[in-house]
């Protein structure tokens, strides 16, 4: 069965994910601005990753 992608659906799951593992390492004592950067960084790769049919 055909879906059609939803971007927003990737985008904030890959954005969670990445949110998770993201107030780890700030908790661990890196600075929020780079951690943000990171997340922001890895949410826009995962839906061009997904845009792209490469998963």
């Amino acid at each position: 069965m055909y879906r059609e992608k939803d971007l927003v659906s990737a985008g904030l799951t890959a954005a969670i994910g990445a949110g998770i593992v993201t107030s780890y390492a700030v908790s661990q004592g890196q600075h929020p601005l780079v951690a943000m950067a990171i997340t922001i960084f890895s949410a826009l790769l995962a839906v061009i990753i997904y845009q792209a049919d490469l998963i």
